[in-house]
């Protein structure tokens, strides 16, 4: 937060005293859809996704989160609605959960905590934007390209078919991309 806004030592405190920090196992589902939100999710350390289960029972996922990241259904928070996605960690992970009720406390109580939120989603929302140009304007190989070049190390984090659902194509074009035979 400190990269994006200035806060007081006791802005800082009372900020930090809404969080709730919570450990969840590998594999282990966190919000998944009919259930409400319970809040803005950040990644201290391990790695999730939010995916939807489509009509072909194919799993999309839509955002990963790794450390120093916000995961959250942002459409049941927004909306008081149930979500529509799952949440679930890849690797065993330990996040601070900003419950929404917490978060619109601290909008009154820290105004700073607005404009930083704003700029999260602002970022978050130019990166599904920038997202979705690339699967209509890119080849399957020239995302691929540039998100291993983007995040060389994350790719190595994430297990071959959920990069695939991740970047719009199946696991085995995947697996003959990465044995250079296409």
């Amino acid at each position: 937060m400190k990269r994006y806004i200035k806060l007081t030592p006791e802005e800082e405190v009372l900020t930090c005293s809404r969080l709730e920090l919570k450990k969840f196992k590998k594999k282990e589902i966190i919000l998944e859809p009919g259930r409400h939100c319970q809040g803005n999710y950040f990644v201290l350390s391990g790695l999730l996704r939010q995916y939807y289960v489509n009509t072909k029972l194919n799993e999309q996922i839509v955002q990963f989160a790794l450390e120093s990241w916000w995961i959250a259904d942002q459409e049941s928070l927004l909306n008081k609605t149930p979500a529509a996605t799952y949440i679930q960690t890849i690797e065993a992970s330990e996040v601070l959960l900003l419950p929404e009720r917490n978060r619109e406390l601290l909008f009154k109580q820290v105004p700073a905590l607005e404009t930083y939120f704003r700029l999260m989603m602002q970022k978050s929302f130019v990166a599904a934007q920038r997202r979705i140009g690339f699967i209509f304007n890119q080849t399957d190989e020239e995302r691929y390209r540039y998100f291993s070049d983007l995040f060389p190390a994350f790719i190595q984090r994430i297990p071959q078919y959920m990069l695939a659902s991740y970047l719009g194509f199946t696991p085995q074009f995947l697996s003959r991309l990465r044995a250079k035979k296409i």
